[in-house]
């Protein structure tokens, strides 16, 4: 199945194809880095033809999903070096990328098509209308409309260099294309056979290993208490200097939120390394042991008939405060003023060092993300063209570039895509 753009904007690009005779360039993935560099470089070169191979049936099905259907489109950290703080690996070489395409022209390019964003309190900005869709009909829609010709169910299955510079792609159908550049913008793999194609034209692949992954916890005490989150916990992994603060759910299967996820970034090699089996402790409230126990003293002066069960003072969820104290042998009718300094020991243990013992990893939602992939040492950042393949570029999460949760990831992908399909353009 494909898409052509109108009938009279095709007509109007077979004229100059046949007096100018542009070059050919084929975008290879139509997520969203591939929509991108094949707009950016339509723009920056109109007359040259440009196809967008899928492999499957549907365009920017990670769009489609990502920030829960609602589509994080980028982060609001409009300070380039603020803005790089969002990326366990790439942080470097997208300094520049972010100089020559930043959060401001990504919210800019938006809203100048018709879509207008919104930026939430942690910093993420979403579509007004809290729909993907909303996203997926701009792109497709400016792709049509600067004649990028969109193909659904082409795979690629290799490429090699033609002796007149250009290049033959041989697809999985049996058909053989031939273009003169090639923007890869596959996306991230889990298995590193799927790079194999680029490391046989020179490239160097790190191991692909995942990011954004939440914890699997199967004995935890506290997996009945699923769709509970606190806002702002502390969660850090023992024997490393793996911590991270923010937003924590517990799941049925372990621990989510903003925190987990980002920790599972910064730790991905790490963790992997670990085959996903180590111990994590939560800190409920973000505290220090020193103040935690002087406050827990003063509750037992100044509230010493309240019931401990009853009345937490730490505006944590009635729920988990009920298991915390249940945890630290607390009985439910016992006041404050009798709490015994055994219990209250393990109270205070309790919100600072809650132990999980995690064995394995669930992917969070639908948004896989890679850590690893095309080294950036293959390629020339400043057109994301490789080094050892004339003509062949690249953008998005096929190179070894990965954010946390928020928005960081869409933002690299829509700055690498903009590079390279303008490199191509001018090339």
């Amino acid at each position: 199945m494909y898409l052509l753009p109108p009938e009279e904007e095709n007509n109007s690009r077979l004229y100059h194809y046949s007096v100018m005779k542009p070059k050919k360039v084929v975008v290879i993935g139509g997520g969203a880095a591939g929509f991108f560099g094949a707009i950016s470089c339509a723009r920056f070169n109109p007359e040259a033809e440009i196809m967008l191979l899928e492999k499957s049936n549907k365009f920017l099905s990670k769009v489609k999903v990502s920030g829960g259907g609602r589509c994080n489109v980028t982060n609001g950290s409009f300070d380039i070096n603020l803005l790089l703080k969002g990326y366990p690996r790439g942080a470097k070489a997208l300094k520049y990328t972010f100089q020559r395409f930043s959060v401001k022209d990504t919210i800019e390019w938006f809203e100048s098509r018709g879509v207008e964003l919104k930026q939430e309190e942690d910093g993420r900005i979403f579509p007004k209308s809290d729909n993907s869709q909303t996203i997926i009909d701009c792109l497709i829609r400016e792709a049509l409309v600067m004649g990028v010709r969109l193909m659904q169910g082409f795979g690629t299955k290799s490429i090699r260099k033609d002796e007149n510079g250009g290049f033959s792609i041989q697809l999985f159908g049996g058909e053989s294309l031939h273009c003169d550049e090639i923007l890869v913008a596959t996306g991230g793999h889990s298995n590193k056979e799927a790079y194999q194609w680029l490391k046989d034209l020179g490239h160097e692949i790190k191991d692909p290993v995942p990011s954004l992954f939440t914890f699997n916890v199967p004995d935890s005490p506290f997996r009945d208490l699923q769709g509970i989150s606190v806002p702002l916990a502390k969660v850090r992994i023992t024997g490393s200097k793996l911590e991270e603060t923010g937003p924590v759910l517990i799941t049925h299967w372990g621990l989510s939120g903003p925190a987990v996820l980002k920790l599972s970034a910064w730790g991905a090699r790490q963790l992997a390394q670990e085959q996903y089996r180590f111990i994590a402790h939560v800190n409920w409230i973000s505290g220090n042991e020193e103040s935690l126990r002087a406050t827990l003293s003063d509750i037992k002066l100044l509230h010493p008939k309240k019931t401990v069960v009853g009345h937490s003072f730490f505006n944590l969820p009635r729920r988990l405060w009920e298991r915390l104290c249940e945890l630290s042998d607390i009985p439910t009718g016992l006041r404050w003023a009798d709490l015994p300094k055994k219990n209250m020991n393990k109270l205070l243990e309790n919100l600072l060092r809650s132990e999980f013992c995690v064995k394995g990893k669930t992917t969070f939602k639908e948004e896989f993300v890679t850590c690893g992939g095309v080294s950036l040492d293959s390629i020339d950042i400043h057109t994301m063209e490789s080094k050892t393949c004339p003509g062949l570029f690249f953008a998005g999460e096929i190179l070894d570039i990965d954010g946390i949760t928020g928005g960081y990831n869409f933002q690299a992908a829509w700055s690498t895509g903009f590079v390279a399909g303008k490199s191509i353009a001018e090339k």
